[in-house]
C-alpha cells in the first residue's frame, strides 16, 4: 500500500509519522514518553476540527458558488458529477468530523483542567471566570454541531436523493441547508477565535 496512492494509506502514514516525531521530540527534550490521553485528545480535536471547518469552508466558498455557476451555464456540463460523487463523500467526512470535534473537545474540557473531571466542562458551559473564552467557543461549536445534524444533513439527504422528496421539498431543503451552512460559516469565525484565544489571547 503506497501512502500516496490512497486516502487510507496517507492517513495511516501521517499518524505514524506524527507519533514518531512526537516521541523523538519528547526524547530530545529529555521528557518521558508514554501515553498521554489529554494530549492525544487535544491533537484529535484539532485534526477533526480542521477537517470539519475545512469542509464547511469548502462548501461555502467553493462548492455552493460553483454549483450555482454550473446551473447558470446552460451550455456547460452542469453539477451532476459534484452532486453524485463529491457531495456525499464530503458530507460523510463533514458530519462525522463535527461529532469527533465536539466529543474530543468535551473530553478535553472534562479531563484537561485538573483532577476534578467535571469542573472544566461545567465552568466552560456556565461561562465562569477563567473559562469564558473557551466557553463561548464551546457554545458556538455546540450550536454548529446542532445545525449539522438537525438542519444540514437531514435536508441534504433530500437534495441528494437519499430519501424520497418532491421537487418542492427539495427546493425547501436547499434553502434550509444553505442557510444553516451559512450560519455555521459565520459562527466558525468567532468560534475559532475563542478556541485559540483561551490559550493564546484574544486579538481584540
Amino acid at each position: 500500500m503506497h501512502p500516496l496512492n490512497s486516502v487510507k494509506g496517507a492517513i495511516t502514514t501521517g499518524v505514524v509519522l506524527a507519533i514518531i516525531i512526537g516521541i523523538w521530540l519528547s526524547v530530545w527534550a529529555g521528557l518521558g514518553t508514554g501515553f498521554h490521553p489529554v494530549r492525544i485528545d487535544r491533537w484529535l480535536h484539532i485534526v477533526a476540527g480542521v477537517t470539519w471547518i475545512g469542509l464547511l469552508y469548502y462548501f461555502n466558498v467553493v462548492q455552493t458558488p460553483g454549483l450555482a455557476a454550473a446551473a447558470a451555464d446552460k451550455g456547460g456540463p452542469g453539477g451532476a458529477g459534484v452532486s453524485k460523487y463529491i457531495a456525499p463523500r464530503a458530507l460523510l467526512w463533514f458530519r462525522w468530523a463535527a461529532v469527533v470535534t465536539w466529543v474530543t473537545g468535551a473530553i478535553y474540557l472534562m479531563v484537561g483542567y485538573g483532577p476534578d473531571t467535571a469542573s472544566g466542562i461545567v465552568k466552560a458551559f456556565t461561562l465562569q471566570s477563567g473559562f469564558r473564552t473557551i466557553g463561548v467557543g464551546a457554545w458556538l461549536g455546540t450550536i454548529m454541531l446542532f445545525n449539522v445534524w438537525v438542519f444540514i444533513w437531514p435536508n441534504q439527504k433530500k437534495i441528494l436523493g437519499f430519501v424520497p422528496a418532491t421537487e418542492e421539498e427539495k427546493a425547501a431543503a436547499r434553502k434550509i441547508a444553505a442557510r444553516a451552512s451559512r450560519v455555521n460559516f459565520i459562527l466558525s469565525l468567532p468560534m475559532l477565535m475563542c478556541m485559540g484565544g483561551q490559550s493564546h489571547g484574544l486579538p481584540f
